[in-house]
């Protein structure tokens, strides 16, 4: 993509989604990502009815009056996404490609990120890391994540979850909100998901475009995997096969959610021809009330 055209759509992007983030998202992605630990603030003296196993003994003995520790929510977290940047990524049949919706999601996350003073990352995976942005905050860095969302290209096209998750659980010290945004067409990945979760927060995002769950009846048709680049004929207007492709996409997602239940995995669906907005706020407002 030339720098100009490059310019002016990560332009259009920051505007759109920083907008979202601070009128839509701010309340919702508060509340749903708290502080994970409390952080000393004050003493002040100690009054009738408040814990005495706060009371912070230094200070009382050199006042030789009560006093006790004050703690406040440590709200500064660090969020990683990790981005499947594979072949799949590129398909689309209704408003827009998958690798689209993600950028758009991604970015706004990213300023609800720092809307709320907390450090960014990004993993951009296929079967291999093909890059890792480290966490850092500001706008600057922000614009620096969507020109890498819109232009990055990776070195392979394939997808292994798994491999993103370990990388995620060996690099990312300090515990993290992480988001998986892919289209989950992979196995495998069941024991990394539920190590990387019990030591990250882990939220699942599964983009996924409508004429991947059913195939049209058009006759013969011609189907590349955008993956494996791999082409064969199918014969759309045979009912079996239709229908046998239904039963096997129903049983993938099954599968998925059945990961996602036992890894103790908060996720939601996103379909490329659906706005992002409820899906996320509906998310952002589950884990709220937890």
């Amino acid at each position: 993509m030339e720098a100009t055209d490059l310019i002016k759509k990560v332009r259009k992007i920051e505007i759109k989604t920083r907008g979202l983030s601070k009128h839509i998202f701010a309340g919702e992605y508060h509340s749903a990502f708290k502080g994970r630990g409390m952080a000393f603030s004050e003493v002040r003296e100690y009054q009738y009815g408040d814990d005495i196993r706060s009371i912070d003994w230094n200070v009382t003995a050199r006042f030789n009056h009560p006093y006790i520790k004050i703690f406040e929510e440590e709200r500064e977290l660090t969020v990683i996404l990790l981005i499947d940047v594979s072949g799949s990524k590129e398909f689309g049949s209704v408003n827009q490609l998958k690798q689209d919706v993600i950028t758009e999601i991604s970015a706004v996350l990213s300023f609800s990120a720092i809307q709320n003073n907390d450090k960014i990352g990004v993993i951009f995976f296929s079967d291999k890391i093909e890059k890792f942005i480290p966490p850092k905050k500001g706008k600057t860095h922000i614009l620096r994540i969507i020109r890498e969302l819109i232009n990055f290209e990776p070195d392979n096209k394939n997808t292994n979850i798994a491999e993103a998750l370990k990388f995620l659980t060996n690099a990312i010290k300090k515990r993290s909100i992480a988001f998986l945004i892919s289209d989950f067409i992979d196995s495998g990945f069941e024991d990394a998901i539920k190590i990387a979760n019990r030591k990250h927060d882990l939220i699942a995002l599964r983009v996924y475009d409508r004429r991947e769950t059913e195939i049209p009846s058009i006759g013969m048709l011609k189907v590349k995997d955008a993956e494996t680049r791999k082409q064969i004929w199918v014969d759309t207007s045979s009912k079996i096969v239709r229908d046998n492709y239904s039963k096997w996409w129903c049983s993938q997602i099954e599968k998925q959610k059945e990961i996602f239940s036992r890894s103790g995995v908060d996720n939601a669906s996103i379909s490329t021809e659906q706005d992002y907005i409820k899906p996320l706020i509906n998310l952002f407002k589950r884990r709220g009330k937890h």
